[in-house]
């Protein structure tokens, strides 16, 4: 049996896409299994066991229609559902099962305030899409698969962090996700660790002020006094320096992972990690929190205008950013 998935972004949305690879490979009886998605999200998927072939969407669709046309699948499984992959399936005419969005049920959260969204993960949802087809959920989460290329060894890292560090994860797409600067240094100084700080290059210089905030001056009076007061944070700026894959592998070697709603949240799922994740303007009830592993949520419950967006905007829509400046950080380490 020949089949389709689409899912074109983004990535975390890709990697929640991941358990249904897994099964509709493994349960179906001589199941090949392809992929489409768009091609900046290749490092994702290339090395996906499951995977028999990838198809890229890069700059014309019909391109990859008349790619996908000769393969002649048995059947189109569309976890993306929109306008363009609508159109696969009207020009492949072949048998597909759809993705049910909750896009009303979040207009009426995010405009009205009316709670009528679902308490159900997407993945259990995407497993929904494909019930007909005879596969079942199994218990083994999220899959990310790092090549071996991109596997950061620990010596790369400052000697601080080689024996044990915690992963923040500093970026989002949109800066109502992300904590102000002055909330992500009150977030570090509470870890009290060493911290590595992952994101793009766009997150670079964010990260420098992070580090600069808790740069340790060469001096012997200056460590004895920071030993007095049990500060112990010391900051590594990742940031745009490692790609997806190799943010990855720094995330599976991390002891924690703190990230906002993003998509390396989601790896870190994968890698069983235990994860604090930070919330602004989207909630966890839109159904994207962390997968079958062990996570808390830091959030601001206490006002009414939260949620003010499905996805989030370049600055609080009232002024204030109350859902991010007054989240409190309670949590334990352990030493």
């Amino acid at each position: 049996m020949k089949i389709l998935i689409i899912r074109f972004s983004s990535i975390g949305d890709i990697v929640l896409t991941t358990p249904v690879i897994r099964t509709l490979k493994t349960q179906l009886e001589e199941a090949e299994i392809h992929y489409v998605t768009k091609v900046q999200y290749k490092n994702i998927l290339d090395s996906n066991p499951y995977i028999d072939k990838l198809f890229f969407l890069e700059t014309s669709l019909n391109v990859l229609i008349d790619q996908l046309r000769k393969e002649k699948y048995d059947a189109i499984i569309d976890l993306h559902h929109n306008l363009r992959t609508r159109i696969i399936k009207t020009l492949l005419w072949r048998k597909s099962y759809s993705f049910g969005k909750i896009n009303f049920e979040k207009w009426l959260k995010v405009n009205l305030k009316i709670d009528q969204l679902p308490l159900v993960h997407i993945v259990d949802r995407y497993f929904k899409t494909v019930l007909p087809l005879g596969v079942k959920q199994d218990a083994l989460g999220l899959d990310y698969f790092i090549p071996e290329k991109d596997n950061v060894p620990l010596e790369w890292l400052p000697e601080t962090h080689q024996k044990s560090y915690i992963a923040y994860a500093i970026g989002a797409q949109h800066n109502t996700k992300k904590l102000p600067l002055t909330k992500m240094i009150e977030l570090c100084d509470r870890i009290n660790k060493p911290i590595v700080l992952l994101g793009g290059k766009e997150d670079f210089e964010t990260g420098e002020s992070i580090r600069s905030f808790f740069e340790r001056p060469n001096s012997g009076e200056y460590e004895s006094g920071l030993f007095d007061l049990n500060k112990k944070t010391v900051i590594y700026n990742a940031c745009g320096k490692f790609n997806l894959n190799q943010s990855a592998s720094l995330l599976k070697k991390s002891s924690h992972v703190f990230t906002h709603d993003t998509g390396l949240m989601h790896i870190a799922a994968a890698f069983k990690k235990e994860v604090f994740s930070i919330w602004g303007n989207t909630i966890p009830e839109f159904g994207m929190y962390p997968y079958r592993t062990k996570f808390t949520v830091f959030e601001n419950k206490k006002i009414e205008c939260r949620p003010c967006s499905k996805i989030g905007f370049q600055k609080c829509p009232k002024g204030h950013f109350k859902c991010m400046n007054d989240i409190v950080f309670d949590f334990y380490l352990p030493q």
